[in-house]
């Protein structure tokens, strides 16, 4: 099927994908753009989990300051090369995400950052609460584990909604910008600081162990 120059680069200014990536995409997609995001985005996620052993010691710190000096925000997002650090498409993502930081107040940077002990606790909540409501034996560990899931949306940065678009996750955002740029891409840690509170907020991934 052919496929016109202007559907390539619509799709292009859209997902930030390589010029071959999108014709290629276009063509399974059988010319549907819609449809051509979501295969492009299947294909980030086998990218991003193929380069996810990486090791990313290059990076940037962006820092983000909201409501004439009431809430900052610093974050540190590694990447593979300096070159990729200096790329202004990684630049924009890390700015995006200390942006992001400052408005939904994220507690941990990933599922594997929540202290479980903590975790533990929520869960013990949750299920006293179905108790509670007298609902079935059966369904109470599934209405658990559905609790625990939206509190993880809320806390963890990685599975929030992305403010400037609720359709995709911040976790969906890392995994375009590492099919994209070509290396993996990682948020170490962040700090947000917000007049008033008594502490600031200090999230730091857990780093995988090498092999």
């Amino acid at each position: 099927m052919e496929i016109s120059a202007a559907t390539v680069k619509e799709l292009r200014e859209r997902t930030g994908v390589g010029f071959m990536d999108c014709k290629k995409a276009l063509q399974e997609a059988g010319g549907d753009i819609e449809e051509a995001i979501t295969l492009l985005r299947t294909m980030g996620k086998a990218k991003a989990a193929k380069r996810a052993g990486r090791q990313a010691t290059e990076g940037r710190v962006e820092a983000y300051i909201h409501m004439g000096g009431k809430i900052g925000v610093m974050v540190e997002l590694n990447c593979e090369t300096d070159f990729v650090a200096r790329n202004e498409d990684f630049i924009a993502l890390a700015g995006d995400l200390a942006m992001h930081v400052a408005a939904a107040s994220p507690r941990f940077v990933g599922r594997d950052d929540v202290d479980q002990t903590a975790l533990e606790a929520e869960r013990h909540i949750y299920r006293e609460q179905a108790i509670g409501e007298g609902k079935p034996e059966q369904i109470i560990d599934k209405i658990v584990e559905g609790k625990v899931g939206r509190y993880l949306s809320e806390v963890c940065l990685l599975e929030q909604p992305f403010v400037k678009d609720t359709d995709k996750k911040v976790g969906d955002l890392i995994t375009d910008a590492i099919a994209t740029l070509g290396e993996n891409i990682v948020v170490s840690r962040f700090a947000r600081f917000a007049i008033g509170d008594s502490a600031a907020t200090l999230a730091i991934a857990t780093q995988p162990e090498s092999e």
